[in-house]
């Protein structure tokens, strides 16, 4: 699969998570988000997020995965996949994938934005809270992205199951204007979304998206 010309990224999240991302106009990093706690259901495994927090990102020295906002290049991630499952002992959440939205960002969006702010980015070959990833900080690396691994649906062979798992990460905060749409199981999670989102003032699409969930 060659590389995308519009490529998408996608932040996976609890719908009672949307008020307070919509509140505070921004997503957060896992560093102020232990800072600052609350703010609803963490669906992350606390161990791999407090591994992030020591994981140096190369391209940006004295910066740690856990101090970037982490996007898939794909909806239905495996993350998502062990949240469906429901049956990892490191999970806390046990909700299952039903009450998660997908946040649709477009990538080229955002690294307009981050050139014009300043705001540094980088991009991970494989999951980025893993010790042996590798980074890139520059569009024209995004070649180097396992496309194939990334679309595939069937992900038990390893080098799919590494390529896939690839993170965009955007250091500190990720600003709410740049989410162009929620993705969501049903119409019930459809609802809670549309119900959060209905006093802000920016609105992005809610769709039922079914295939982006197991």
């Amino acid at each position: 699969m060659p590389q995308p010309t519009q490529p998408k990224i996608y932040h996976i999240a609890h719908v009672d998570r949307l008020p307070s991302i919509i509140a505070d106009g921004a997503l957060w990093c896992d560093r102020r988000i232990v800072a600052r706690a609350g703010g609803g259901t963490v669906i992350g495994m606390s161990t791999i997020k407090q591994r992030r927090l020591t994981l140096p990102v190369h391209p940006h020295p004295h910066t740690y995965v856990g101090d970037y906002v982490p996007f898939y290049f794909c909806p239905r991630s495996i993350m998502l996949y062990v949240i469906h499952c429901a049956n990892n002992p490191e999970l806390a959440y046990q909700g299952g994938q039903q009450p998660i939205v997908h946040l649709e960002v477009d990538l080229n969006r955002v690294v307009a934005w981050a050139g014009a702010e300043g705001r540094r980015w980088a991009f991970s070959l494989s999951n980025a809270g893993a010790t042996y990833t590798q980074f890139r900080a520059s569009v024209a690396e995004l070649g180097e992205v396992n496309w194939d691994a990334v679309a595939a649906r069937d992900f038990r062979p390893a080098d799919i199951k590494e390529g896939k798992q690839a993170e965009f990460l955007v250091h500190d905060t990720f600003p709410w204007h740049l989410v162009d749409r929620i993705g969501v199981y049903d119409r019930t999670v459809g609802q809670r979304a549309q119900i959060a989102i209905q006093g802000a003032a920016h609105r992005p699409v809610v769709e039922i998206r079914q295939d982006w969930y197991y």
